[in-house]
């Protein structure tokens, strides 16, 4: 017997239009101690069917037809109560957006606590030892300190791990992993991932792991679920489907993941034949309104230059200094970018990458050193408005940087508003949508709500917004790490051409080393809040000297892409796009 079946199921949600068709007839079964992989474009129904499967469907979606059941027994049409006692006692699940799901307004050890003692009843004391050791086992550094702290004090990867740690508390049947890689950087995400393979072996549990990245789905499932636009076009053997995909989507999908082993000046797209009218390839900047140059007074060759930055955060206030305990975040930093050029920051979750980049923007004040943009010393100036239209950030949480009461029209509109970048409002409304158009969402997404949209469609929207000032140094903090492969290649080649045609400068945070080496011209590797090593891309590719980024480089995914490749000849060939690789 099959530890989960979902038969014939379709979901839909209503709206002024008629009904929406999320899922439309998709089947498959999960076994004990098997790892599916469901796998497809953003928005193609991934997370839904994971949400209808533990009963968490957004209103107004609704299953309208198909059954599923759990070791045999029907759990979709189950009362309200019965599904609650199903929920983190049978089917755990770890959710794509690690800020919504955690409280704020609770400890990690609360939340980790209630959630172990309401499902296992250990007793106060237990619970909080298994929940040291659940941290422990997710990756997180000092988990007896740590567990005393609130989510917004830690890293989008950290908060990940922390959510991972709540769905393995009850020792669930089943697990539903929406994206639970996503903010994690190499490392850990090698790491988390052995944890639930041992998992899903030693315990007979079955997961559904929805991912994006074939990376991940190379190393840990078991058989492949194929999602396009609500529709199940192919699943099975992890072999078979990665290594000879029979459906045309899956074979373009594969081809756009890129190698590991080479720098690519150009990211393949996905150009499923379906999907050629409505993707237009890339943008023709010297007629667009972001393609109009703006000169600068050039008062420094080092567009940004950081010396011996510190960032120190209090874990335990108190009123007597010598009680008080620090966590040193950023510890003697120091670099430079240079006009035109993109560094990229790698590193562990939680070593400072984060910190660094909100420190240059103005986020956080320093606890020590100097941040210099363009000559003027930023850390020294009390009016950064200036600064601010030149200096724009992609944040890693698209869900929590987006104000959920505006409209997706008047979210990228006001910075276009406050900096005056344009004169009149129909401008704005052209330039809106525009943006829209640039990111792959279109204008008819201009008047939804973030909630609306999938994570990868969100953090399209945040990273409209950061291009809508047409800033001359962009700071990106993992602005890919929620989307799939085929919009990632989208963003990035537009990236590209920013840099190119606009001279633009950037700092690319991402814990996705094929990214890196592709994007970025100079590389620094942190780790515990100091930087370890800085290299050209290429050199620290080829010859790392550090024994840290020698473990990194050496755990990329080792995932076949020869395959994919010959894929992507043919395909480039018909489009008329090379795709070439640098040097």
């Amino acid at each position: 017997m099959a530890l989960l079946d979902v038969i014939n199921l379709r979901i839909e949600f209503p709206n002024r239009r008629g009904n929406f068709v999320a899922a439309d007839r998709v089947s498959f079964n999960l076994q004990p101690g098997e790892v599916l992989g469901l796998v497809g474009e953003s928005g193609a129904g991934k997370s839904t069917i994971g949400n209808a499967i533990i009963g968490l469907l957004e209103s107004p979606g609704f299953i309208a037809d198909g059954e599923i059941h759990l070791k045999g027994q029907r759990i979709d049409n189950l009362s309200e109560a019965k599904k609650n006692c199903l929920r983190g006692k049978r089917i755990g699940m770890i959710f794509q957006d690690p800020q919504t799901s955690l409280d704020p307004l609770q400890t990690i050890e609360q939340q980790l606590v209630e959630t172990i003692n309401v499902h296992l009843q250990l007793g106060r004391a237990k619970a909080k030892k298994y929940a040291v050791d659940l941290l422990e086992q997710v990756g997180i550094p000092d988990p007896e300190v740590r567990i005393k702290l609130y989510p917004h004090q830690f890293s989008g990867g950290m908060r990940q791990r922390v959510v991972i740690a709540l769905a393995l508390c009850a020792d669930p049947e089943v697990i539903i992993a929406d994206e639970p890689t996503t903010a994690l950087d190499i490392s850990i995400q090698a790491q988390v991932l052995e944890l639930m393979k041992n998992l899903c072996r030693q315990k007979q549990v079955g997961m559904i792991i929805v991912t994006h990245d074939m990376g991940v789905i190379a190393d840990i499932a078991d058989r492949v679920a194929v999602m396009y636009r609500g529709n199940l076009v192919e699943q099975g053997t992890t072999e078979k489907i990665l290594g000879d995909p029979d459906h045309p989507y899956t074979k373009s999908l594969i081809s756009a993941v890129p190698p590991p082993d080479r720098c690519l000046y150009r990211f393949p797209l996905v150009t499923y034949i379906e999907d050629v009218q409505e993707r237009s390839g890339d943008l023709d900047l010297s007629n667009h309104w972001l393609g109009q140059k703006r000169e600068f007074a050039n008062t420094s060759e080092n567009i940004i230059k950081v010396n011996d930055l510190s960032m120190r955060f209090v874990v335990k206030p108190s009123i007597f200094a010598k009680n008080r305990k620090y966590l040193d975040a950023v510890k003697g930093v120091s670099f430079d970018i240079q006009e035109g050029k993109v560094f990229g920051l790698v590193g562990e979750s939680g070593s400072g990458k984060s910190t660094i980049a909100r420190m240059i923007a103005g986020l956080y004040q320093p606890s020590g050193g100097s941040i210099y943009f363009d000559g003027v010393d930023l850390t020294q100036e009390k009016d950064l408005k200036p600064f601010r239209h030149q200096m724009q950030m992609i944040f890693q949480d698209p869900f929590s940087s987006l104000n959920g009461r505006m409209r997706v029209i008047d979210i990228i509109a006001e910075p276009i508003r406050f900096h005056k970048m344009v004169s009149t409002q129909k401008e704005v409304e052209r330039c809106v949508v525009d943006l829209l158009e640039i990111v792959g969402l279109g204008r008819k997404s201009a008047n939804k709500y973030p909630h609306e949209f999938s994570g990868g469609q969100r953090q399209r929207i945040a990273i409209a917004r950061a291009l809508a000032t047409r800033p001359r140094f962009l700071i990106c903090d993992e602005p890919t790490s929620a989307l799939d492969v085929s919009i990632q290649a989208q963003i990035l080649n537009l990236l590209k051409d920013l840099q190119e045609e606009l001279n633009l400068t950037m700092l690319f945070i991402s814990h996705d080393l094929p990214v890196i080496r592709s994007m970025c011209d100079r590389v620094g590797v942190m780790k515990l809040g100091q930087l370890c090593e800085v290299s050209d891309t290429e050199t620290l590719f080829e010859n790392p000297q550090h024994s840290y980024t020698q473990e990194l480089v050496g755990l990329m995914p080792k995932l076949d892409m020869l395959r994919a490749y010959d894929e992507i000849k043919i395909r480039s060939a018909a489009i008329n796009q090379p795709v070439a690789i640098c040097g």
